[in-house]
């Protein structure tokens, strides 16, 4: 058990580096391009759903949560909102990124990303032309605002929020790290490869749950699960597909149509389920 934690330690600290460059540099994208990028996805139209899958790759805080409201307000398309949640990597790319230390292939992530901004652009124009009309008019928060909201501390400038989110990410890794190798000790790493999470059709069932949790604690856990074995490729991509973030939460908050909500939030979870699938069964990750 000591060494289970002298490697959860050591594989903490190996990565930390990378992972607080890699927050570093999207604090700074996030100062710089956030309020263009939601002027570029408010003027796009018809090709709503085009931006949207593209400009949610950008590892941008607040950016899903931000197109909920922008729906709310029928400033967006309901494509474009859904291509944003299914594109959009909340906290799965830093993580990606800080792997890349541990060996994890930089074609892999470009793949990951690849997949998830084209499902996103695939499924918002086909729900734009199944729906025939675009939402215009309305007004919506920007992204720092929200930011300040969830408490990212945004404000106090990027190398301190960059270190906030490094050590509070780094904290949960360690934990899930700990608790993983805790249950491969225990159990042992082939009864770990043969959990539901690595069967087909479960695994991305269960995994979409996950996925629908609004918080960032969804794409860490499963990009974790993935990188350290216990979740099939198929299974985490179709959870992250899912995974919005708190846009989820800030949807059901700002759009009062109860009805609407439950039908984006299950195609969202129909989608990225079928997706992972798919995935699983092409071998794609």
């Amino acid at each position: 058990m000591l060494d289970v934690l002298l490697d959860a330690v050591i594989d903490s600290i190996k990565i930390l580096p990378f992972l607080f460059l890699a927050y570093l540099a999207m604090e700074w994208l996030e100062s710089r391009e956030s309020e263009r990028t939601v002027r570029m996805i408010r003027k796009s139209g018809r090709f709503g759903p085009v931006a949207g899958g593209v400009l949610g790759i950008l590892p941008q805080c607040g950016f899903s949560a931000a197109a909920a409201n922008l729906y709310a307000g029928r400033v967006i398309t309901v494509g474009t909102l859904l291509a944003v949640f299914l594109s959009t990597s909340d906290e799965m790319l830093p993580i990606l990124f800080s792997e890349t230390a541990n060996g994890l292939s930089a074609a892999v992530i470009v793949k990951i990303v690849a997949l998830k901004a084209g499902l996103g652009i695939l499924i918002g124009l086909l729900v734009d032309t199944a729906v025939r009309k675009n939402h215009t008019g309305g007004d919506g928060l920007h992204i720092h605002d929200l930011c300040e909201h969830d408490h990212c501390h945004c404000e106090k400038g990027i190398l301190n929020s960059a270190l906030v989110h490094t050590l509070r990410m780094i904290a949960f890794i360690f934990a899930v790290t700990l608790v993983l190798g805790i249950l491969i000790h225990v159990v042992g790493e082939d009864t770990i490869s043969g959990l539901v999470l690595n069967r087909p059709v479960l695994g991305e069932l269960l995994a979409g749950l996950v996925g629908l949790i609004p918080n960032c604690a969804a794409s860490v856990v499963l990009t974790q699960l993935y990188v350290q074995g216990a979740m099939g490729g198929g299974a985490m991509m179709a959870g992250l597909f899912v995974s919005a973030g708190v846009g989820i939460l800030v949807l059901c908050r700002t759009n009062h149509h109860l009805k609407e909500n439950v039908w984006i939030i299950s195609l969202l979870y129909i989608t990225g389920v079928t997706a992972g699938m798919l995935v699983s069964a092409l071998g794609w990750i």
